[in-house]
C-alpha cells in the first residue's frame, strides 16, 4: 500500500469518527444533556489525549507559542463553531447541519481575499455563488418548512470557517503540540463553569458510554487527520471530507430514522460540486507555480 494510500484511508478514519461524534451529540443533546456538558467533554476528552501523548516528550513547552494571540483566536473560533453546530443538532437533522457545514471551503475561499490577500477568479467567485444558491434549496427560507434554527447551524459554519482562514494565518508557527493544546485546553477551562452549572449525571450506562465516546471520537479523529496530513499535502486530501455526506446519510436514517429528503440531496450536491470545482482549480494554481 502506498503512503497516498494509507493517508487517505486515515482521511476516511477520521471523517467517520467526526461522523460519529455529531450523532452521538445528536442523541445526546436529543436525551436531554445540556449542550453545554455535551461540549465541554469533547473537549476535555480532546485535552486528556493531548497531555497524555505530548507532554512526556515536550513538558510544560507545549503550552508555549510563538503567536499565543492568534492561537487563542483560532481555538475560540472552533469553540464557537462546535457549541452552535451541537445547540443545531438538537433542532435539525444530520443531513442539513452537515450540508451546510460544507458550505465551509466556499466561505474560505471568500474570506482568503481581504484576510490572506489571495486572488480569486471570476470562476471560483461564480462557483461559490452556485454554492450559496445550494444553500438556499436546501433551506428553503421562502417555505413553510423553514426552520429558523438554521441560523445555529450557518453561525457554526462561519466560525468553523473562520477557524480554517486562522490555521492558514499561523501555518508552521507552531508545532502540533502547542496547537492541540490551546484548541483543547482553551475550550476545556472556558467551558468549565458552564459544564459544571448546568451538570446532570447521567442515569444509564448507554448515556455514560457515549459521554465517554464523544471525547474518544474527537481524539482518534484529530489524531489520525493529524498523521495523515503529515504524509500528503492538505490540497491533495481535501476532497475527502465529503465523504461525510455518506456517513452522515446512514447515521441519520440508521440512528433517527432521518434519510436525506430530495430538497437535501439536490443542494447538497451543488454544494460539493462547488466545493470540489474550488479545490480543482486551486490545485491548478499550485501546480502553475511549480
Amino acid at each position: 500500500m502506498s503512503q497516498l494510500t494509507f493517508a487517505y484511508l486515515l482521511m476516511l478514519l477520521a471523517f467517520l469518527c467526526f461522523a460519529g461524534m455529531d450523532t452521538t451529540a445528536k442523541w445526546l443533546v436529543s436525551a436531554a444533556v445540556p449542550v453545554f456538558q455535551v461540549v465541554w467533554l469533547r473537549y476535555f476528552g480532546h485535552f486528556l489525549c493531548t497531555v497524555v501523548v505530548y507532554m512526556p516528550k515536550h513538558g510544560i513547552g507545549i503550552a508555549k507559542s510563538n503567536k499565543p494571540g492568534l492561537q487563542v483566536v483560532r481555538a475560540m473560533f472552533l469553540l464557537c463553531s462546535t457549541a452552535l453546530n451541537f445547540n443545531a443538532l438538537h433542532y435539525l437533522p444530520l443531513t442539513t447541519t452537515i450540508a451546510i457545514f460544507f458550505v465551509v471551503p466556499l466561505t474560505v475561499c471568500l474570506l482568503s481575499v481581504p484576510i490572506l490577500g489571495e486572488k480569486v477568479g471570476m470562476k471560483r467567485l461564480l462557483a461559490v455563488f452556485i454554492g450559496f444558491l445550494g444553500v438556499l434549496v436546501i433551506l428553503e427560507p421562502w417555505g413553510q418548512r423553514f426552520d429558523p434554527h438554521v441560523f445555529l447551524a450557518i453561525g457554526a459554519m462561519l466560525c468553523a470557517s473562520g477557524y480554517f482562514v486562522m490555521s492558514r494565518v499561523i501555518a508552521g508557527v507552531d508545532e502540533n503540540s502547542t496547537v492541540q493544546f490551546y484548541v483543547s485546553g482553551i475550550a476545556t477551562v472556558l467551558l468549565a463553569p458552564l459544564a459544571f452549572y448546568v451538570w446532570q449525571w447521567p442515569d444509564s450506562f448507554h448515556t455514560w458510554f457515549l459521554l465517554t465516546m464523544i471525547g474518544t471520537l474527537g481524539m482518534i479523529g484529530h489524531s489520525v487527520l493529524t498523521r495523515a496530513h503529515q504524509m500528503a499535502e492538505a490540497s491533495v486530501l481535501a476532497p475527502t471530507v465529503y465523504s461525510q455526506v455518506i456517513y452522515i446519510a446512514i447515521l441519520s436514517w440508521v440512528v433517527f430514522g432521518q434519510p436525506p429528503d430530495q430538497r437535501t440531496i439536490i443542494g447538497t450536491a451543488i454544494i460539493v460540486s462547488s466545493g470540489l470545482f474550488i479545490w480543482y482549480r486551486e490545485r491548478q494554481n499550485e501546480q502553475g507555480k511549480t
